[in-house]
Parts: C-alpha cells; structure tokens; sequence
C-alpha cells in the first residue's frame, strides 16, 4: 500500500504501557550484553548460511562425543545454538518493527515539517502587517539562520 498521510496519536497511557512491554522484553533477556567496535570486530560472525553449519556441527557433536576432548562441552555448543536461533527470529521480528517505526516517524516527521514550513510563511507575511507576530516569525526562522550561513559560505566559495 503507498504511503498517505499519516493520521494517529499516542497517549500518555500508550506510551508509557508500550515502555513496560519493552522492558518486559528486556527482563526475558537478563544475558543481553553491549560490545565495543573492537569487540564487534574481532568476533566470528554467524549469518544465515552459517546457521545451518552451525546445526550440522550440534548434530555431529551430539552424535560423537567420543571425537571430541573431554574438556569440550557439548551442551554448551548445544544452548550457544539454541540461544542463537532463537534471538535471531525475534531479531527479525524487532527489525521489522523498528523498520516501520522508523518509516512511520519519517513521514509523520516530514508531514510536521512541510506543514510548519506552510505556517512559517503565512507568519512572515502575516507579520509585516499584524502587531506581535514579528517576534514569531523571529522565533521560526531561527531554524533556518544557520542553513543561510552555510548556504552563504558555499556561495562565496568560504
């Protein structure tokens, strides 16, 4: 379906119970950890293709323990697995919500600014002649004072 204007609303109520669900979310994730970009770096990666190598070697492992050294912990290769799966389904189901939040604040977002932009002209001509809406119109440009800045420097070739 294209995109049409947005019309919604959140209320203090929604806002704060989606909050709780997302912290409800968390509390089910004690094991969530932050790495750094170093970290992030260094680690082997485990894509798609990766997944089912990684369920063949569960599977070999759990079917030959003998191989294996003493110290090597199957079930932990097997709830390491487990986890992976799992966390990469819901990941996939946060992705999508976060895609369409993010798509949704960007048109709503635009559609506050061109309409801003509309009462921001009608300001500026209303206030040359209508007492008090000079300082507004003050006001609303200074969105707009360090764009003409820049837009000057780029000009004059600063």
């Amino acid at each position: 379906m294209a995109y049409q204007n947005i019309t919604g609303s959140l209320s203090p109520q929604d806002i704060q119970e989606i909050k709780a669900a997302l912290q409800t979310v968390q509390k089910k994730l004690p094991f969530l950890i932050t790495l750094s970009n170093d970290e992030r770096r260094s680690l082997l990666k485990m894509g798609d293709k990766s997944l089912a190598f990684v369920n063949n070697s569960v599977t070999a492992a759990q079917s030959n323990r003998e191989i294996l050294p003493a110290s090597f912990d199957v079930e932990e290769l097997v709830r390491d697995y487990q986890l992976a799966s799992a966390l990469t389904e819901l990941l996939t189901s946060m992705r999508q919500l976060t895609e369409q939040v993010d798509d949704t604040l960007l048109a709503v977002g635009s559609e506050a600014m061109s309409s801003s932009l509309t009462v921001y002209d009608y300001v500026k001509t209303a206030a040359k002649k209508t007492p008090g809406l000079k300082t507004v119109a003050e006001q609303l440009g200074e969105r707009f004072k360090a764009i003409k800045g820049r837009s000057a420097k780029v000009a004059s070739g600063s």
